[in-house]
């Protein structure tokens, strides 16, 4: 959303079953005619399956409960890891960025996200669990590469949910920064009321609550991407 209210062209796609950032953009399940879960496994087409949300230059492809199946559907399809990629590729060119929400799992959904993406961007819970799951991350990225697309590469680190009153945030905050270095983006999302409450209400929180801690947090986070995007672009 924030990158979207400073003139960019998003596509979101909703790869995970449990449809959050569907939900949280506002559609309604009886809204979703077609769905990732189409486009992966029924052979319908990224144009057929595109959906413009509440904000004004963010289209979302939907997800759905069907999208659960899609694991056990996909194993005896050919070339199984590059399904979205083979759909997604012709359209790349129409949007200035094209953000992939996979589900807390390794499997053939997530796959075909790391297959189709030029790089990933992380979102990481400031506790101890978050943290262990980040390094299993990070190798399954390393194994994609040498596998599957020699182009990923991680984009950085999003430090997320952070309550500056805690002192394993703070911990995990430094670890991560220690170990990582520049991937990890200096804002940092805070554990803020408002985002939470924001998909309840079927919007993100830029529009829920724009003065918000964390409205502001996700703009300072665009920011970042933007100005690196600059940096790349100009070396």
């Amino acid at each position: 959303t924030a990158l979207a209210a400073a003139d960019k062209k998003v596509l979101l796609i909703d790869l995970d079953p449990q449809a959050n950032a569907s939900t949280g953009l506002g559609i309604a399940r009886g809204q979703r005619k077609f769905t990732s879960y189409h486009l992966l496994i029924d052979g319908c087409t990224v144009g057929e399956s595109i959906m413009q949300s509440i904000v004004p230059g963010l289209s979302i492809i939907p997800s759905s409960i069907e999208l659960i199946g899609a694991e056990i559907e996909l194993v005896d399809k050919h070339e199984r890891e590059h399904c979205l990629r083979k759909m997604i590729e012709p359209y790349k060119n129409m949007f200035d960025y094209i953000f992939i929400d996979c589900p807390p799992s390794m499997g053939l959904l997530t796959l075909n996200a790391l297959v189709c993406a030029d790089s990933v961007l992380v979102p990481l819970q400031c506790e101890y669990y978050a943290l262990e799951g980040l390094s299993y991350l990070l190798n399954s990225i390393q194994k994609v590469r040498a596998n599957f697309n020699n182009s990923l590469k991680l984009f950085g680190v999003v430090l997320t949910m952070f309550d500056k009153r805690s002192g394993l945030c703070a911990q995990v905050a430094k670890d991560v920064r220690k170990h990582l270095k520049n991937k990890v983006f200096k804002t940092v999302i805070p554990r803020n009321v408002r985002v939470s409450e924001a998909p309840s209400h079927g919007k993100p929180v830029l529009l829920y609550d724009v003065h918000s801690a964390g409205s502001k947090a996700y703009m300072g986070l665009a920011k970042e991407i933007l100005q690196q995007e600059k940096e790349r672009l100009a070396a």
